[in-house]
C-alpha cells in the first residue's frame, strides 16, 4: 500500500467494498420493500380471513330470525359465536336492527349501519372494531321490510397473523439474503479474478518488458487491455526513438568530430597562411555537414514523437508549401537559388501536424538542391482519392532500384554522397507513415524527377 502511495497512484477505495456496499444496498432496498409488501399481505390475509368469519356469524344469526306475533325474533344460534371463538382475545359485539334502525336485540352501543357496506370500521368501549353488515328481506303478511345484523370484533387477532405473517416471510427474507450475499461474494470474487490475474501479468514484467499484454480477460475489461497495450506501445516508441537517437549520435557524431579534431589539429601546425585557409575551409565544410548532420538527428526524433503526442488539425497543404519554402530561403547559405511553387487555386485541405509536414517538405527542398538541378518546384496536386506535397527538379534523381531503400536511416543504397546525413528522406517517410500516407518517388519524364507524399483527404480520415 505504501509503495503504491509512493508511485502517485490515488486509493479511493477497495473496488471489492464498492461492489458488496453496492450489493448490500441493493438487498437492504430489497429486504425493505419485500418487508412492506410482507406487511400488506399479511394485513390483508388476515383481513379477509376474520371478514369471512364474521359474515359467517352475521348470516347465521339473520338465517335465525323468525316472525312472532308480527314482531321479529331472533334467537341467536351458539355455533355464530363459536367461529369467532377463534380469536379468544377479541371481544365480539352484535346487535340486530329493525327496517326503521331500532334495535332490536343485541349492544345498544353498536351504531346501525349507514348505507350498504358490507363491512366497515368503527369502535366498541374505546378499542377498534371491525364490522360485517348483513341485510335479510322479511316479506309476510304481518311484516314487509328489511333487517340488518351487524357483527363485530376487536382486531387484536388480526394484528398478531399479520405479525406473524409478516415474520415468517422475514425469515424467509434474511435466509435468502444470507444465500445471496454468499453467491454475491463469490460472484464478487470470480468477477475480479481476471483484474488479479492482470495485476499479476503486469507486476511480473522486468522494466524492459513492453511486450503487449497478453491475458485472458472477459469483454468488458478488454477496452482497458487495449488501452493499457496502446500505451505500453507508446512508451515502447519513444524509447526506441532514444535509443535509435543515441545510436545514431554515437555512430554517425563520432566520424565528423573526429575529422574537425583532426582539421583543427592540422591548422594548429600549419606552416603558412594559404595551407591555414585550406584547413579553415575543409573545417567550415564539416562544421555545415556536422550541423546538417545534427538537426536532421533531433527533426528524425522530433518527426516521430509528434506521431504520437500531437493531434492531427486541419491543413492546408498550400500554406504548407509555402512556409518550407519561406523558412527555406530564411535559412540558405551559399550561392542564392530561386524556389518555385506550383500550387492550385482551390484549398487542398487534410488532417495533418504542419509542423512535421513543414519538415518534410523542407527536406525534400533540401535534397532537390543537394542533388538535383534547377529549376526546383515545391507543388501541391490532387489526385483524386488523395493529396500529393512534393518537390520536383531537372535532375536525374536516384536509380529506381533505390527507391524501394530511400526511406531508411542511412541507407547505404541511397545514391547520394558521402557527405549527406543521410535522414533527409528518412523523415519524408516518417511523416509520410505519421499521416497515414506514403512517400512515393517517380519520374514522370526523362528530364524531371519527382519526390512526394500522399495524404488521405479529410473524408477518407474521417470514414
Amino acid at each position: 500500500m505504501e509503495s503504491r502511495a509512493r508511485s502517485g497512484t490515488r486509493l479511493t477505495g477497495s473496488l471489492s467494498f464498492r461492489l458488496g456496499v453496492a450489493l448490500a444496498v441493493v438487498l437492504a432496498i430489497g429486504g425493505v420493500a419485500v418487508s412492506l409488501a410482507a406487511y400488506a399481505y399479511g394485513r390483508s390475509a388476515a383481513q379477509n380471513s376474520y371478514d369471512r368469519l364474521l359474515v359467517g356469524a352475521a348470516n347465521q344469526i339473520a338465517g335465525s330470525l323468525r316472525l312472532r306475533g308480527g314482531e321479529i325474533m331472533v334467537d341467536i344460534p351458539v355455533s355464530a359465536f363459536d367461529l369467532l371463538s377463534l380469536a379468544p382475545r377479541d371481544r365480539v359485539v352484535y346487535a340486530v336492527f329493525d327496517d326503521r334502525g331500532q334495535l332490536i336485540t343485541g349492544y345498544d352501543a353498536v351504531d346501525p349501519p349507514d348505507g350498504d357496506d358490507e363491512f366497515f370500521g368503527g369502535s366498541f368501549a374505546g378499542e377498534p372494531v371491525r364490522y360485517a353488515h348483513v341485510r335479510r328481506l322479511i316479506s309476510e303478511r304481518s311484516f314487509l321490510g328489511a333487517v340488518d345484523v351487524v357483527v363485530g370484533q376487536t382486531i387484536e387477532a388480526r394484528r398478531d397473523l399479520a405479525q406473524q405473517v409478516t415474520r415468517n416471510a422475514l425469515v424467509v427474507v434474511a435466509a435468502v439474503g444470507l444465500v445471496i450475499s454468499g453467491l454475491a461474494f463469490l460472484a464478487v470474487n470470480s468477477a475480479l479474478r481476471p483484474l488479479r490475474r492482470l495485476e499479476r501479468d503486469v507486476a511480473a514484467r522486468s522494466s524492459r518488458d513492453l511486450t503487449p499484454v497478453d491475458v485472458e480477460v472477459p469483454q468488458e475489461i478488454g477496452s482497458l487491455v487495449a488501452a493499457l497495450n496502446r500505451f505500453i506501445g507508446r512508451i515502447d516508441r519513444q524509447l526506441r526513438i532514444m535509443r535509435t537517437l543515441i545510436a545514431d549520435a554515437s555512430h554517425q557524431l563520432r566520424t565528423p568530430i573526429a575529422a574537425l579534431r583532426a582539421q583543427a589539429e592540422l591548422a594548429r601546425e600549419a606552416p603558412d597562411a594559404e595551407e591555414m585557409r585550406r584547413i579553415v575551409e575543409r573545417i567550415h565544410d564539416r562544421s555545415r555537414n556536422l550541423s546538417q548532420l545534427t538537426d536532421q538527428l533531433l527533426n528524425h526524433a522530433m518527426i516521430i514523437h509528434r506521431a504520437d503526442s500531437v493531434e492531427l488539425t486541419s491543413v492546408d497543404l498550400r500554406v504548407v508549401a509555402s512556409e518550407a519554402v519561406a523558412q527555406f530561403d530564411q535559412t540558405l547559405t551559399g550561392a542564392a537559388l530561386e524556389v518555385r511553387m506550383d500550387l492550385p487555386e482551390e484549398p487542398m485541405i487534410c488532417d495533418g501536424d504542419a509542423l512535421s509536414l513543414v519538415e518534410a517538405c523542407k527536406n525534400l527542398i533540401n535534397n532537390a538542391v543537394a542533388y538535383g538541378k534547377p529549376p526546383i518546384t515545391v507543388f501541391v496536386q490532387d489526385a483524386g482519392a488523395t493529396f500529393r506535397l512534393g518537390v520536383r527538379d531537372r535532375g536525374d534523381g536516384m536509380a529506381e532500384e533505390m527507391w524501394a531503400d530511400a526511406g531508411s536511416r542511412f541507407a547505404k543504397r541511397s545514391g547520394v554522397s558521402s557527405t549527406s546525413a543521410g535522414l533527409g528522406l528518412s523523415i519524408v517517410s516518417a511523416v509520410a507513415q505519421a499521416h497515414r500516407g506514403r512517400m512515393k518517388i517517380r519520374r514522370p519524364a526523362d528530364d524531371r524527377f519527382e519526390v512526394f507524399v500522399e495524404l488521405p483527404k479529410v473524408s477518407e480520415v474521417e470514414a
